[in-house]
């Protein structure tokens, strides 16, 4: 067997529970399940360590679970697809079912091949990880024709990791915002730890990564893009805006199909994430401007050397990742309404929703303030959620501690720590 196994991080025990049912769910449907996400954030820990426990203690024989980390130096022979086509077929010694387990598989020569043709052997059930989103949307889907399942794996979110603090909740939040949710990150002792350990992996694994997969020259625009993208994170942007930031600020010609380019790279890498404007009132997509958040909020402080740790703008992509973890499309909510000005005249007024999060037939708005200090923010924060005018559920996300209550209007306040612990907040 060409694996010994991911162990666990440190002596810390993180259940991951939810992605195990996503996997569950998906035994045996005679799909390729694809486990998708950033370098780092557990993908391997949940297929050979969860996962396969799960396996063993369901009653499955080692020998009927072949796994290949396709990353290890002592496993470069089998990213050969004939060899390791070979050594799987030579494997499966009976009728009975088999599960292959396959890391890093983009690293595997002709990985569509090989998968397109274990999709033909009838016992065998496959489960392949990958760091990045190219060879999942543009060669998988396209190669099987629907026969790619993914689940996405994201950094550890705020319930997860305070299954491994030790602290309370306010400690631990305030540990999460700077830090992040790379799980390595939560076993290490000292600030210093964490802080050069993000340092190091951003720079010599994210960025090293997309600068090799995309044959990128223009290192030093890269590097500066990342650092306006993690400056102006929860921010109305576009490439256009971008570019006249470059020029302005960094005296950059680099060009707008450049600025494109790298920021699909850094999407493909889940680095990052865009979120686009929705006109809530006339149901159709604005386009640009966007807004782009960070898929670790610890990764883009230490983009940034820990110096612009502003918890009002952290926990707004804090909130975004947490709908995403929960399987929910996020969307800029835009509310136009019509007003007087000062002059007496009827104008059009653009509000903003931080949030539209939608899955299947369930809606919810959400604002992210991180204080209400007074009724004049209240009103702000509350403007465009009473201007919707549809039955949907309307939250504010507040950082102070307060009991969840509803007001007049319908609109539901509660703490960020009620939000991101409780599994069923979005109900509360």
């Amino acid at each position: 067997m060409p694996s010994d196994f991911k162990k666990g991080v440190g002596s810390v025990i993180i259940s991951r529970n939810n992605y195990l049912e996503d996997i569950k769910i998906r035994m045996h449907n005679g799909m390729i399940k694809v486990i998708t996400g950033i370098r780092r954030c557990g993908k391997s820990y949940m297929v050979f360590n969860i996962f396969r426990n799960y396996l063993l203690g369901e009653g499955v024989s080692e020998s009927h679970i072949i796994a290949i980390e396709l990353d290890r130096r002592e496993n470069v022979k089998y990213r050969d697809p004939d060899y390791i086509l070979e050594y799987i077929n030579s494997s499966i010694t009976d009728n009975e079912q088999y599960y292959i387990l396959l890391d890093e598989v983009q690293l595997l020569e002709d990985f569509e091949e090989v998968l397109n043709s274990l999709l033909h052997t009838s016992n065998a059930d496959t489960y392949v990880t990958g760091s990045n989103s190219k060879f999942l949307s543009k060669d998988i889907i396209t190669e099987f024709r629907g026969r790619g399942d993914e689940i996405h794996i994201y950094p550890l979110c705020f319930r997860e990791f305070m299954e491994a603090y030790e602290g309370d909740q306010y400690k631990g939040f305030a540990e999460y915002v700077t830090y992040g949710g790379l799980p390595l990150t939560v076993t290490m002792k000292t600030e210093e730890q964490k802080s050069n350990y993000l340092i190091k992996l951003f720079e010599e694994t994210y960025i090293k990564d997309i600068i090799e997969r995309n044959h990128i020259e223009k290192v030093q625009e890269l590097n500066d893009l990342i650092n306006v993208l993690a400056s102006n994170i929860g921010a109305l942007s576009n490439p256009s805006k971008i570019e006249a930031t470059f020029k302005s600020v960094i005296q950059s010609d680099i060009s707008l199909n450049t600025i494109r380019q790298y920021i699909e790279y850094l999407k493909d890498a889940f680095v990052v994430n865009e979120a686009v404007r929705y006109d809530v009132k006339g149901r159709k997509y604005i386009g640009t401007p966007v807004k782009y958040y960070f898929e670790d909020v610890g990764l883009r402080n230490a983009r940034l050397g820990f110096r612009q740790v502003e918890e009002t703008h952290l926990m707004e992509n804090i909130l975004y990742n947490e709908l995403r973890m929960r399987g929910y499309q996020v969307d800029v909510g835009v509310v136009v309404k019509r007003e007087k000005t000062v002059d007496g005249v009827m104008a059009k007024k653009q509000l903003e929703i931080d949030f539209v999060a939608n899955q299947g037939s369930k809606r919810y708005y959400i604002q992210s303030a991180y204080s209400l200090p007074d009724a004049d923010k209240i009103k702000q924060e509350k403007a465009s959620l009473i201007n919707v005018n549809d039955s949907f559920k309307k939250i504010i996300v507040v950082k102070d501690i307060i009991n969840v209550r509803r007001d007049e209007n319908g609109i539901t306040m509660m703490s960020v720590y009620d939000f991101l612990l409780q599994e069923n907040s979005l109900e509360l």
